[in-house]
């Protein structure tokens, strides 16, 4: 998938490489319900196990025209069955790559993706309800707070919160215009 700015492609296996970097930055998985002893061989373990379900969509973020991977997005709980997914991870990972919109840029081509290509009727997120970027984020692209789940997302030991947004296919038909 291509974007103005970047090339969304299907991760392989040399990116658990950078996705272990970028995932031990405090920076980066503050939001994430990720241990901060996660390793290497952690990340490589996740990407293998997603990799073998049909239920995941794993891909890397790359910045236009060859300037190489920025980010991640994970897609979880696709159900074929209920027309839905999750948007389980989504970052750009230099702060230098930052608030420069291309986290935008991948969430609307993924509500495309989602929507057109897949038929989906639901696509669903949560987060901390403290990650202000996020919710800032999802609210101009149209979802919808559900409500907070309860001790939902888990974290050294330590059991948190999640805010549940979601968006219906009207409702990103309405604000595609």
């Amino acid at each position: 998938m291509e974007t103005k700015n970047l090339i969304i492609r299907d991760s392989i296996f040399s990116d658990c490489q950078l996705f272990s970097e970028w995932e031990s930055n405090p920076e980066v998985s503050e939001f994430f319900t990720i241990d901060d002893d996660r390793d290497y061989e952690s990340v490589v373990k996740e990407y293998i196990d997603c990799d073998r379900q049909d239920k995941f969509l794993q891909m890397t973020l790359t910045l236009k025209p060859n300037e190489g991977p920025i980010g991640r997005l994970v897609i979880s709980n696709i159900n074929e069955r209920n027309d839905s997914l999750k948007i389980a991870r989504l970052y750009i990972a230099n702060p230098e790559h930052r608030h420069k919109g291309y986290g935008k840029e991948a969430m609307k081509k993924i509500l495309e993706y989602a929507f057109i290509n897949l038929h989906m009727e639901r696509v669903t997120t949560t987060i901390f309800p403290k990650n202000k970027t996020a919710e800032y984020l999802l609210d101009s692209l149209g979802f919808v707070n559900e409500g907070i789940l309860r001790s939902a997302g888990k974290r050294n030991g330590k059991y948190f919160d999640l805010l549940l947004k979601s968006m219906i296919r009207a409702e990103y038909l309405d604000k595609r215009g």
